[in-house]
């Protein structure tokens, strides 16, 4: 387990991610969903002193089921605005990757979409180089991250499992809810922006 943190621009727009190291651990560990716990990331019970009750809403079918296509000339998106949890990184003040597509011939603006869409830690954006080529994820480790006043970030393909025993399709990155008040819990969807979640 680790701590990472946005690298933001002069314009508050998020650029990329640093590693803000490592975070001490048992071997065995459980970490706050709730979003009370005094000793967040881990949970210290407050769940159960306050009731808290998941309504796990997370769509169980795969990516590829529900994906958009956004295609370019040399490059397409495929989207599953299900899963995102509005980080940012998938467009600037100017612009994003779905209008920089209609560029995409560009080598230099086809480099930055890549780039923006494998920042995105939801796995919200996937890029292929064709309709019939296979969606390009970013290299990343097995590790869980976690990102201040913010949702989990589990990659490197550790399954997740829901606690009504249903398992969400194994992907190579994933953003879960620390707030305790996403609306597709177990997954992040961006509430904790919205309610002030510190910890």
């Amino acid at each position: 387990m680790v701590r990472k943190s946005q690298v933001m621009s002069e314009y508050g727009e998020p650029l990329d991610w640093q590693n803000d190291g490592p975070v001490d651990t048992q071997e065995v560990y459980a970490l706050c969903r709730c979003g009370q716990s005094k000793s967040k990331p881990f949970c210290d019970g407050s769940h159960s002193q306050l009731g808290f009750e998941s309504d796990e809403a997370a769509d169980t079918s795969t990516f590829g089921q529900r994906k958009k296509i956004f295609e370019g000339p040399d490059i397409e998106i495929r989207d599953d605005h299900s899963l995102c949890m509005h980080s940012g990184f998938c467009g600037t003040r100017l612009t994003n990757v779905w209008n920089m597509l209609k560029e995409s011939q560009n080598k230099e603006v086809r480099d930055e979409i890549i780039a923006m869409v494998q920042r995105c830690p939801s796995g919200t954006l996937v890029h292929a180089l064709s309709r019939d080529a296979e969606g390009v994820e970013a290299g990343l480790p097995k590790e869980i991250a976690v990102i201040p006043d913010g949702p989990l970030w589990v990659t490197g393909g550790i399954p997740v499992q829901m606690s009504g025993g249903e398992s969400l399709e194994i992907r190579n990155r994933v953003t879960l809810c620390r707030c305790g008040a996403s609306s597709k819990n177990p997954l992040c969807d961006g509430t904790h922006k919205e309610i002030g979640f510190a910890g």
